[in-house]
């Protein structure tokens, strides 16, 4: 299959190189030439797993998106949630009948997309679809080589409009076979598991990570008393989830923790692998960091607009979305990803169930 697959993040240089070892013809795009000039001139990625070293040949590499995107069935598009307003903006004009988007996460980005190709005045059939992580546990280590610890192995995933998923998931699922369909993408956005798992380790580390050069919040910083304070989040997520008439399994991230537990997006033991990689010891600063800005400011601040929406209370999520805005000084439930911010708060239930299945009028 010809796919594109777009950004300079951990995600894109990981998937870029998957993708093509799976035999794909990857077109890959990066914006800043200057930090894509190593990938440019070689045309290649290495790439550092379990299987040892090796570079990975890209089919072609371009800071040209018309020429990335033109007539390929699958965009890719790994990048924090933070981009996706200006992103979408600029790939509006260049969507084309039967084309899939694919956001790994995706915070809600698929409506956001959809949206930027109609105000754009695309009247293109295409679909845009999210899932609740990165498929891949990577990090960049240089300007052409990317350290991959883990690899998905569940990818739960819907589609916008879900009207057409019977087109989309053939295509989604010829890249990434351990896709599993569920409902909608709202569905696939409540999914997401940054706002659950990296609001507590920021909040509740705040202290040694402004202290220290570097720290690891998923090895040192992963004590039972922030875990406790997950599951409390990650149970108002899944009632979330319920509210919405979402069915299960919810992908608890309990599980994510567990050796013993269901198997998780990442598999069993997925966390000994990421803490034992030692990549993500790493300085976070608390005002930009995208566990700030994306996985807060947007993403947690969606769950809540979410939460508001069925009149839920969830006081942690509500609290820890208070202190982010505290450290920040912008207030989240005004700057973040809501309900109300993408103008959908004030739809009746059914009103939002026909906009999820039918998509944005023509």
């Amino acid at each position: 299959m010809e796919l594109a697959v777009l950004g300079g993040g951990h995600g894109s240089y990981a998937a870029a190189a998957t993708l093509t070892e799976q035999g794909h013809q990857v077109r890959f795009w990066r914006r800043n030439r200057e930090a894509f000039e190593p990938v440019l001139k070689s045309k290649s990625i290495t790439v550092l797993d379990s299987k040892g070293r090796r570079d990975v040949e890209i089919h072609r590499v371009t800071t040209n998106l018309a020429e990335a995107v033109d007539g390929v069935e699958l965009i890719v598009i790994p990048l924090p949630a933070s981009v996706h307003e200006a992103l979408a903006r600029e790939l509006a004009p260049h969507l084309e009948d039967g084309q899939v988007v694919y956001l790994p996460p995706g915070t809600f980005g698929s409506y956001l997309f959809a949206r930027a190709m109609r105000e754009a005045g695309n009247q293109a059939d295409a679909s845009f679809a999210e899932t609740g992580t990165l498929p891949y546990l990577a990090r960049k280590r240089a300007a052409d080589l990317v350290a991959i610890s883990g690899y998905a192995t569940r990818l739960p995933s819907g589609v916008f409009p879900a009207k057409n998923s019977q087109h989309a998931f053939p295509i989604l699922e010829q890249a990434y076979p351990v896709i599993e369909r569920i409902e909608d993408a709202l569905s696939g956005a409540l999914m997401n598991a940054g706002p659950i798992i990296h609001p507590p380790l920021i909040m509740m580390n705040a202290g040694p990570m402004e202290h220290f050069d570097e720290w690891d919040i998923h090895n040192e910083g992963t004590q039972p008393a922030i875990r406790r304070v997950t599951d409390v989040l990650d149970s108002e997520r899944i009632a979330i989830r319920e509210a919405f008439g979402y069915a299960p399994p919810h992908f608890p991230l309990a599980d994510h923790y567990s050796l013993d537990g269901d198997e998780w997006m990442y598999g069993n033991a997925a966390h000994e692998r990421l803490t034992d990689s030692a990549d993500w010891r790493e300085y976070i600063d608390l005002i930009n960091h995208r566990y700030m800005t994306e996985d807060m400011e947007l993403g947690l601040a969606l769950l809540v607009s979410c939460a508001d929406y069925h009149g839920l209370d969830t006081p942690v999520s509500r609290g820890l979305l208070a202190l982010g805005s505290a450290i920040t000084g912008r207030d989240f439930r005004e700057t973040g990803r809501t309900l109300g911010n993408l103008g959908l708060a004030h739809l009746e239930r059914s009103e939002l169930t026909e906009l999820l299945y039918e998509g944005i009028r023509r």
